[in-house]
């Protein structure tokens, strides 16, 4: 019978192999919770880590992306449709669950307890309910968790996602796969950032009228187009003065609004209410 005493140094070597082979507790810990959707950092409002705890429950859980998911009339998942531009899609419509604004809308209903950020993702970056804009130049240093990223063009923001801080973002990416926690793409299509004010709405708020109205960089039909209006939509306006005269189904007008939401100028004409909006100050700086 082999002595204790000649068990011991076979059986520490073997241990000193393990450790060498798997990683420690620690690192094991780390590895498995750097995919975790949950709040990266601290700063953010109670709104926006309800926010991230409402679309993290969404990609713990499992779901898909449908193209047009989660638009039906209230929020939450629905079933999708096939994009006539995607191959992928054509299950869509056998599945539960979100597209990138429609996970982004759900969650924000969730943190506010009302649908504040209803729509596509142009018209949830150029919310009237924007507490803060980033722009790509300026990265990720001043982001929070809760914020929103897009990406696209003034013209056309075409994908949106929750910043969960630590260079992290939870979002609804393309047909065919789960919801998931990524790596923030700063590439060339990355647009910017905006932090959403769940509170009251501060300012001078209206609605314009129409579809496909353009917001203009100067108070001018000539001017540089910035973004269509795909229909009715909730504005804040800043100033407002007279400028370039339009004529527009029977009503003609010289009054132009700046929308600080979209750093541009919309004719008065598409807002509604009077010619000279009520309340709203004259443009002296602009």
């Amino acid at each position: 019978m082999p002595r204790r005493s000649a068990l011991f140094g076979p059986l520490i070597a073997l241990f000193a192999l393990l450790s060498l082979l798997l990683p420690s507790p620690a690192v094991a810990a780390g590895a498995a919770s750097d995919g975790a959707c949950a709040v990266r950092a601290p700063g953010a409002s109670p709104t926006a880590e309800r926010a991230v705890a409402a679309a993290c429950a969404q990609v713990d859980a499992g779901v898909w992306y449908t193209w047009g998911g989660g638009h039906g009339p209230q929020p939450g998942a629905t079933y999708g449709q096939v994009d006539p531009s995607d191959p992928a899609s054509e299950h869509d419509p056998e599945r539960l669950g979100f597209d990138c604004s429609g996970l982004v809308r759900h969650a924000y209903a969730q943190a506010a307890g009302s649908d504040i950020l209803d729509g596509v993702a142009s018209s949830q970056y150029y919310t009237h309910r924007a507490a803060g804009r980033f722009t790509a130049a300026q990265g990720l240093g001043p982001l929070l968790p809760g914020d929103l990223l897009v990406w696209g063009t003034s013209r056309d923001l075409h994908h949106i996602a929750v910043y969960l801080g630590a260079g992290k973002m939870a979002e609804a990416r393309q047909s065919g796969t789960k919801l998931m926690v990524s790596d923030v793409r700063l590439n060339a299509d990355y647009f910017g950032a905006v932090r959403v004010d769940a509170g009251p709405v501060t300012g001078h708020v209206f609605r314009t009228w129409g579809t496909g109205v353009w917001t203009k960089a100067q108070p001018s039909v000539r001017a540089e187009r910035v973004y269509a209006f795909p229909g009715p939509t909730t504005i804040r306006v800043e100033c407002q003065k007279h400028a370039e005269e339009v004529t527009s189904d029977g009503y003609t007008n010289d009054a132009w609004s700046y929308l600080p939401d979209y750093g541009a100028w919309v004719s008065n004409i598409y807002v509604r209410g009077p010619a000279w909006l009520e309340g709203v100050p004259t443009c002296t700086r602009r």
